[in-house]
């Protein structure tokens, strides 16, 4: 069950019960986003970020925001954006990452429409 699956990552991942893992949590979280959570996929994409219970991969980070993002997750939507305005895991695209903001503030997630707006003003 995926939803089963992404609530022990999470208690994993915040030691929630559990003694806190982020090993155990990052496999808990695949299970889940292998099967389509948005949510799992998004938390997946955090560890790949930042390297907690994964090894640091910025390309593996992006698979897994664009896998939420493209099913209207917005917080991964805005994630994206970061990514392609910083160039993390991707060539940096200052028009992309625009987009991906903008997708983000579509779906009422705040510092999507900021940067949307800087970017804006910045011509791109």
């Amino acid at each position: 069950d995926a939803q089963a699956q992404y609530n022990l990552g999470i208690m994993y991942d915040h030691g929630q019960g559990v003694r806190q893992d982020y090993a155990e949590a990052a496999k808990w979280y695949r299970l889940a986003a292998d099967q389509g959570g948005a949510q799992a996929q998004y938390n997946l994409g955090v560890m790949y970020e930042n390297g907690r219970g994964v090894k640091q991969d910025y390309v593996e980070a992006m698979k897994w925001y664009r896998l939420a993002a493209d099913q209207g997750y917005a917080q991964a939507q805005y994630n994206l954006g970061i990514m392609y305005d910083n160039g993390q895991g991707v060539k940096q695209d200052k028009r992309k990452a625009k987009e991906w903001f903008g997708k983000a503030c579509d779906n009422q997630y705040q510092k999507g429409c900021d940067n949307y707006k800087r970017l804006n003003e910045q011509g791109y």
